[in-house]
């Protein structure tokens, strides 16, 4: 099966890797627009010195940048390294997926590349490249766009539902290729979705106070962050957040509690939701309730205790979107594999005193993908600790 997507002069990867820079181009577009509020599409490229704009030639990913040895062809002004190491990184990126999943025995169950492998490979790749512009942003102004979020998200739904159409059921269950819910958890992501919905109502009605007054950009959100750790009492913010959130954990528990009291309801809800679509659309409403919970819970109660704001809504947004894509085991071991990498940058910082310390999205990005590229053996230890 593997022999069907090898293609011994290695266009499928060179192809992959001019995809990915070119992606990549994009991302930094992303990157230094969106905080700050401006357009994707218009105007096109220019300097951010002399603002001329850049000619097709000089916009080529990765070697334009090298020709033009990080700088403007007009002014002669310095172009941040970071547009060269973002489309590097995003094309390495492409390829490495692509090997991994297809050209070695880490990720089992995903099959051949043109059977169906690409819609597994295309989910997981966007949702990389987008934490990648996640990530860059928070570096720089300590927020993650929720925008980027929702699209991942979107994108782990849609893509679960058309992964069906490619693998049978027992592949993706045995595999763990895509979220898939039980019964059980499919009632619970019901009464959830159903008391999530009353609170966005409550919240729109003002009967439910928003936490954290939104600033008009992220970019003046990041700018007045200092000036918000003082006017802020953030456990009083924290309380807010949990009056949210009741009728979510409320809304589940009286789902559970009909499911479990209603027989005819049970088998006819059993056999309705663990139809292969179904199952799958709910597996990812589960897996997003679960990365936003544990981020969630570690914001609030890390907030009560230290009287200070633990961990951004961004970062619970991005953890629900990698819920949808990998499901709700996968993310959980994602955020307890991300405490290591910030951890080591700790003890960097301890030797190199100038440099700052950075927000926790990276490290969550970075836990995210070693998941997904050891998801087998710690998917193995998990069913270990947890089923021996």
């Amino acid at each position: 099966m593997a022999g069907c997507v090898v293609i011994p002069d290695g266009l499928l990867i060179a192809f992959l890797f001019a995809v990915g820079a070119s992606i990549g181009s994009f991302l930094n577009v992303v990157i230094y627009r969106l905080p700050r509020d401006l357009s994707l599409v218009r105007p096109g490229s220019a300097c951010p010195s002399c603002k001329n704009p850049i000619a097709f030639y000089d916009n080529i990913p990765i070697l334009s940048w090298l020709i033009l040895m990080g700088k403007c062809r007009k002014c002669k002004a310095k172009i941040s390294p970071r547009y060269f190491i973002i489309e590097l990184l995003t094309a390495l990126l492409f390829v490495a997926l692509y090997i991994i999943y297809f050209q070695t025995s880490l990720k089992r169950g995903v099959g051949g590349f043109s059977e169906g492998g690409f819609v597994f490979y295309l989910v997981h790749i966007i949702m990389l490249a987008s934490f990648i512009a996640a990530s860059a942003i928070d570096l720089e102004f300590c927020v993650i766009p929720l925008t980027i979020c929702w699209i991942v998200t979107a994108v782990g739904f849609a893509g679960s539902v058309l992964g069906r159409f490619f693998y049978t059921p027992e592949i993706i269950r045995s595999y763990d290729l895509f979220p898939t819910a039980s019964a059980k958890t499919a009632i619970l992501s019901t009464g959830g979705l159903i008391g999530l919905l009353i609170s966005i109502l409550l919240l729109l009605a003002g009967v439910i106070k928003r936490s954290y007054p939104e600033e008009k950009s992220d970019l003046e959100n990041s700018q007045t962050q200092q000036e918000q750790e003082k006017n802020y009492n953030h456990r009083l913010e924290m309380l807010k957040e949990v009056i949210f959130l009741l009728p979510i954990v409320f809304g589940s528990l009286v789902a559970l509690k009909i499911y479990k009291n209603a027989p005819q309801f049970e088998e006819w809800w059993t056999n309705f939701s663990q139809l292969p679509v179904i199952a799958g659309l709910f597996g990812c409403l589960w897996g997003y309730f679960i990365g936003c919970a544990i981020v969630w819970t570690t914001r609030i109660l890390g907030t009560f205790v230290f009287g200070r704001e633990a961990m951004g809504l961004g970062d619970v947004h991005l953890m629900g979107a990698v819920g949808a894509v990998l499901g709700p085991w996968p993310t959980i071991a994602a955020f307890f594999i991300a405490p290591f990498f910030g951890l080591a940058w700790a003890v960097f910082c301890m030797f190199f005193k100038k440099i700052r310390q950075i927000p926790y999205g990276p490290f969550l990005s970075t836990g995210v993908f070693v998941v997904m590229i050891l998801h087998d053996a710690v998917m193995n230890w998990l069913q270990f600790v947890f089923y021996r």
